[in-house]
């Protein structure tokens, strides 16, 4: 029997030892599952905190209970370490960093690189690396492959390499971790039969596809199919106000049709670390090979734009009773990327507080998630949404729809109201004040 063999055993039976880099909104998650699932795992990320944290069986994400994690570890089956030379006693490694975009739009996949290099100086026989993070069709066969034969081990026959990317939508409790199918594409069928063997123990179910390729392309085409049809969202919002009509009507009564049609919402731009980076990786590899990625371009285009728009809109409101932006005193309701997080990468409350500031206004924010926040060297603290704090506001613009608002409220103590997210629908008092996207 040759080590992949065992390694296979070792799956079956529980007894491989799963570790995952990268414990951010996706690693440390996927490592539960994993610990609920009777294998024992070790966490590794360059951060001291956050191991530290663990360690104590305490959480820093909002989607994982400390009580989740104190049991994992209570139990021997979890432990964290900044020690990347415990990935030798590892039989499968997860590995889950980030791969943003550099300030010229490109795919930086240094992140993702530096853990494959801390693989491969302790890559030993009977080993399978498994792939999560997002990147570009291609990244795994022609980057990762030929790093880790450097050492002189052959995929597919001495270690398993596959790509299975993550799905994780931090805040969404309809469905769970386990509950959403898992993708898993290897560089050899070996390899993929590995992979998904792993996985069968922590998802309900497991989606074999035939190659890394496929497996990358597969998540970027999700991400894409919703920066899209965001942008034809946002595309319709500028149309229904260039109209005099209500877009959150239109589109709610589009979608009482039960057969095609996909509800999609507008709002101030997108945020997060999927949607606004995903599409860039794709149409940065097509045009390495002289395909314009239309779609996506237009997409980008219009998405990107969106802050702008609010912008724009909040200018308006204030003209109307004679206001400059200049001196206004704007309060913004929600600065992370979506609602019910305190995650704010990409999110398009940064460049609307941005543009603002860069007009005169006198700009402060309330969101229950984000305590502080930095933009262009200023910091904002999050206010206390007190009766004063609305009240003195010459205007109160809603960039995320947190539930832990009372929305009512804030229509009674408001002077004027934009509203980005129909976050006020249900507002029955007020709602002369209230202008929507």
């Amino acid at each position: 029997m040759n080590r992949l063999e065992e390694l296979k055993a070792r799956i079956t039976s529980r007894e491989a030892h799963i570790g995952v880099i990268g414990l951010g909104y996706v690693g440390l998650p996927l490592g539960l599952e994993f610990t609920r699932a009777g294998h024992g795992v070790t966490g590794f990320d360059v951060d001291p905190e956050r191991v530290e944290s663990l360690c104590a069986g305490t959480s820093y994400i909002e989607d994982v209970p400390s009580e989740a994690v104190a049991r994992a570890v209570a139990d021997g089956k979890l432990t964290a370490t900044t020690d990347f030379g415990r990935l030798s006693v590892c039989d499968v490694i997860n590995v889950c960093v980030p791969t943003p975009l550099t300030k010229g739009k490109d795919p930086d996949v240094s992140h993702m690189a530096a853990a494959l290099d801390e693989i491969r100086k302790r890559l030993r026989a009977g080993q399978l690396v498994i792939l999560g993070s997002t990147t570009y069709p291609g990244t795994s066969h022609d980057l990762f492959v030929p790093m880790l034969e450097s050492t002189g081990l052959r995929c597919g026959v001495d270690f398993a390499l596959a790509f299975a990317p993550e799905r994780i939508d931090p805040a969404n409790q309809r469905f769970r971790v386990r509950e959403v199918p898992k993708v898993v594409g290897g560089e050899t069928p070996l390899c993929t039969e590995l992979a998904a063997l792993v996985f069968q123990g922590v998802f309900d179910r497991v989606v074999p596809v035939s190659s890394t390729q496929t497996a990358e392309m597969v998540k970027l085409l999700e991400n894409t199919f919703r920066a899209i049809n965001i942008g034809l969202a946002n595309e319709v919002a500028l149309m229904c106000h260039r109209l005099g009509l209500d877009v959150w009507e239109v589109i709610e009564a589009a979608a009482s049709k039960p057969y095609g049609f996909m509800k999609f919402l507008p709002g101030p731009g997108l945020g997060g670390h999927c949607i606004p980076v995903d599409p860039t990786y794709l149409a940065w590899k097509m045009k390495s090979l002289n395909f314009p990625a239309r779609f996506i371009e237009l997409a980008t285009d219009i998405n990107g734009r969106m802050p702008e728009h609010v912008v724009d809109r909040i200018t308006d409101l204030l003209n109307e009773d004679r206001l400059p932006v200049n001196g206004a005193r704007i309060l913004v309701l929600g600065v992370a990327y979506k609602a019910g997080v305190s995650d704010m990468r990409e999110s398009p409350a940064l460049d609307v507080i941005r543009l603002l500031a860069a007009k005169g206004a006198e700009v402060s924010y309330h969101d229950p998630h984000v305590r502080e926040i930095a933009i262009d060297g200023t910091s904002y603290k999050s206010v206390d949404l007190g009766d004063d704090t609305l009240s003195r506001s010459d205007l109160v613009v809603v960039i995320t729809d947190h539930a832990d608002v009372d929305y009512a409220r804030v229509a009674a103590k408001a002077h004027r109201i934009f509203d980005t997210r129909n976050a006020m629908r249900d507002v029955k008092l007020g709602g002369e004040k209230i202008r929507k996207l």
